[in-house]
């Protein structure tokens, strides 16, 4: 027999029992504590005599050798074939039978790395639905890909993996830490992050996979910041549209009529940036109404087109070129310069969570997410209603919306006291 067992010792008590593996033929002999404990004095008895057979017959004796057992079998059905054995190998093979059940154990134990990976497989597939019943966007999913790379490199970078139950204020504060000092993440990026992770920790709470109440309540979760991003006065939009670019590249007259269509619908550049003939709808009366599903959210949105949009649409067959969304950001600044939109603005901006006031030109802050903003400050300073603004913008409530509206609160009286409703009430 190639497979033996022993004791260390001959001290009463317990003592562990251990494998030796011998084999002339492959030249080895290996010896390997099983970790299993046994009592020296039942383990000297007879294996003939009765109560030798009465310890073997309680829980612990057939559990201890029916695993001594298997052992031996699997490491002397190795020996016979010829496969080989190593020491390696032999306290791989005592591993994974003496801790089968804390190894199935742990396989089926949830931890938060491998919920957050079980969270994205299942928005990406679409087996996992949202509140509304509906799919998870790209963008949703795309975010929660992001803080599992986040909470991974974290991790690392820490030294040490946090689960469930010990996610609490101090994680919070070092997790936050972490994205602005080691990501550069502005205030609103990382408050993005932290609010994913939180829903991702409320699902998994509701799922039963852990009771940890401090990261649920409301305080736990991040506030965004108003950022002060620019939008464009109608003087500005149509200086932009009116100044001469003949001496610039044909990217640049793509990029300004892209970014108009993008202020005449007061969609995100991921939208109007894609519109096709597939978008182009005519009601019973020959209006044309461009129709988006919106990438971000999922929203069905359409929008009446005004004269100044479908000018740019038939101009390119109603199929409006493409361009990466870096290209429109440089020739959009490029042209907002040339057309003079150059006014000193005074921003607050974040490095590392703490804001700082910067000032700029207007220009160097025009972008391809200012036309969707411009979009909708001027139709409310127009005196559009609200949640007609909301049906073309798709924002799911005015409270959202009022993000994007960048008027002043002369611009807001203005338009109220325009609104013919107000005269009335």
């Amino acid at each position: 027999m190639a497979t033996t067992f022993f004791l260390r010792t001959k001290k009463n008590g317990f003592a562990p029992i251990c494998v030796r593996v011998q084999s002339s033929i492959l030249k080895i002999n290996i010896r390997q504590s099983t970790h299993l404990m046994v009592p020296v004095h039942k383990w000297n008895l007879s294996r003939t005599s009765m109560s030798f057979r009465d310890f073997i017959n309680t829980a612990e004796g057939r559990r201890t050798f029916q695993k001594l057992e298997e052992i031996r079998l699997t490491i002397d059905e190795r020996i016979v074939s010829r496969k080989g054995v190593t020491a390696d190998q032999v306290r791989q093979i005592v591993y994974e039978i003496v801790f089968r059940e804390s190894i199935q154990k742990q396989k089926h134990y949830m931890t938060l790395e491998k919920y957050v990976d079980l969270y994205r497989n299942q928005a990406e597939k679409g087996t996992r639905k949202t509140a509304k019943g509906t799919n998870f966007s790209k963008g949703t999913v795309k975010s929660v890909t992001s803080v599992r790379n986040l909470l991974a490199d974290f991790f690392g970078k820490s030294g040490r993996v946090y689960d469930f139950d010990e996610i609490d204020f101090e994680f919070r504060t070092k997790f936050l830490d972490y994205l602005y000092n080691e990501r550069r993440y502005n205030v609103n990026t990382a408050a993005k992050c932290l609010n994913t992770l939180a829903t991702i920790l409320a699902a998994a709470e509701s799922e039963g996979y852990h009771s940890n109440r401090k990261c649920l309540g409301r305080n736990f979760r991040a506030r965004r910041k108003d950022v002060d991003n620019v939008y464009l006065t109608k003087d500005e939009l149509t200086a932009i549209r009116d100044v001469d670019i003949s001496h610039l590249s044909r990217n640049h007259e793509y990029a300004r009529d892209i970014f108009m269509v993008g202020v005449y619908t007061a969609q995100r550049v991921s939208d109007y940036n894609n519109i096709g003939p597939e978008n182009i709808i005519r009601d019973a009366e020959g209006n044309v109404i461009i129709n988006i599903r919106q990438k971000k959210t999922g929203a069905n949105v359409s929008i009446p087109a005004k004269e100044e949009l479908k000018d740019i649409m038939e101009k390119y067959g109603y199929s409006l070129p493409h361009i990466p969304e870096k290209a429109i950001n440089s020739c959009i600044k490029e042209i907002a310069r040339l057309a003079g939109v150059d006014e000193a603005v005074t921003i607050e901006t974040t490095s590392g969570g703490v804001p700082t006031l910067e000032t700029h030109p207007k220009y160097e802050l025009v972008h391809t997410h200012t036309a969707r903003r411009t979009g909708a400050t001027l139709m409310y300073l127009a005196g559009m209603n609200v949640f007609n603004i909301c049906s073309v913008t798709g924002h799911s409530s005015v409270a959202m919306l009022k993000k994007y509206i960048k008027a002043d609160e002369i611009d807001r009286a203005r338009t109220i006291s325009s609104d013919a409703a107000f005269a009335k009430w």
